[in-house]
């Protein structure tokens, strides 16, 4: 099992990162803030105005170590990373896979599966600790329509009907997700997704957490010698990691949406850590980004028993099992790709 390793996040405007050794030195106008030993890192992410040596960045490749740009709000910019790990044995199979309608359509079912089952329980958790203050009986109609939402896709294999329904169940997720904001503060309403740019507090933060979470799969992705931009669910296109948006949706509302939802209802993050374009854009002032990435590891620490291996660990490594199951699946080793589904 792939060891847990921590991932740097430089946010500080104007941050320089070079190599000394074995190590990745963070300096800010000149003064040296830290010195990280790289074997520690699993990646290294840098928001905004932050450069790096290109000694760094070549010896970070060699390293395995991904170094990924995001704007200072959290936007995907770029990824340097070095030469294709993995088996080409591999890919091919992976390759040959989504080329095949059915075998595609089975992946995209279980992943959409993953994502609705999680959605459910997140709904049902929300109804648990807060009864009281949720309109139950809404709540619990969302959660019967996503559970005939699983058991139409049990026999589907059509790709876009597939799709269709996990549209259909994101919106009846979302109708409901501003019933588990317990926080009084009307500023974390939530009216609906927005993205490109996030219009509100809520979405801002599901949109930064969605992003960090992409990273860490993607990294996940690569150590067990997947290619990341060949999906199942999401098409192919230039640019964009499918397989890793693919394996996102089954995480989406375990870690992002819950832990979002905590920071706001536990009083964590407040209206006032946030500015407001002239466009209507939300977007987080850097002291609140901190904040969150602080929240993101912590959580990451956290421990779970794996549905599926029933071994007990961290959440981090979660996306690292899922990734070893698909490689698994992919070669033949087991017959259907379990999943991850929290109880």
């Amino acid at each position: 099992m792939k060891k847990y390793l921590n991932t740097l996040f430089v946010t500080t405007q104007g941050a320089y990162l070079s190599k000394e050794g074995e190590c990745a030195v963070v300096s800010i106008e000149k003064e040296v803030k830290t010195r990280i030993p790289l074997h520690m890192l699993d990646g290294i992410i840098c928001f905004g105005v932050v450069t790096c040596s290109p000694f760094l960045l070549g010896h970070c490749a060699d390293c395995g170590v991904t170094v990924t740009f995001l704007t200072q709000y959290g936007k995907y910019l770029c990824q340097v990373q070095g030469a294709t790990r993995g088996n080409i044995l591999l890919r091919r199979a992976q390759y040959r896979m989504a080329d095949d309608d059915e075998q595609t359509a089975a992946l995209a079912r279980s992943f959409v599966i993953g994502k609705i089952g999680n959605a459910r329980v997140t709904l049902a958790r929300a109804v648990r600790d807060h009864p009281e203050k949720v309109d139950v009986e809404k709540m619990h109609y969302a959660q019967h329509i996503l559970a005939g939402c699983i058991k139409r896709l049990q026999d589907e294999y059509d790709q876009e009907r597939i799709r269709g329904i996990e549209g259909e169940a994101a919106k009846v997720y979302f109708e409901v997700f501003n019933e588990c904001i317990t926080a009084t503060d009307p500023l974390f309403r939530f009216a609906g997704r927005s993205r490109r740019p996030p219009l509100d507090r809520v979405n801002c933060l599901l949109s930064f957490f969605y992003t960090l979470l992409t990273h860490d799969i993607r990294s996940a992705l690569e150590s067990y010698g997947l290619d990341p931009a060949a999906g199942f669910l999401h098409k192919d296109r230039p640019g964009r990691p499918s397989l890793a948006l693919d394996m996102v949706e089954e995480f989406r509302s375990y870690i992002a949406d819950r832990l979002t939802l905590s920071l706001i209802n536990r009083g964590q993050i407040h209206a006032n850590d946030f500015n407001v374009s002239e466009t209507g854009a939300v977007l987080l002032k850097d002291d609140a980004r901190k904040t969150l990435l602080t929240a993101w590891q912590n959580r990451k620490q956290e421990e779970i028993e794996h549905p599926y291996v029933k071994e007990k660990m961290a959440i981090g490594l979660l996306w690292h099992v899922q990734a070893m199951l698909l490689a698994r699946y992919i070669r033949g080793d087991i017959d259907a790709y379990p999943p991850f589904v929290w109880r």
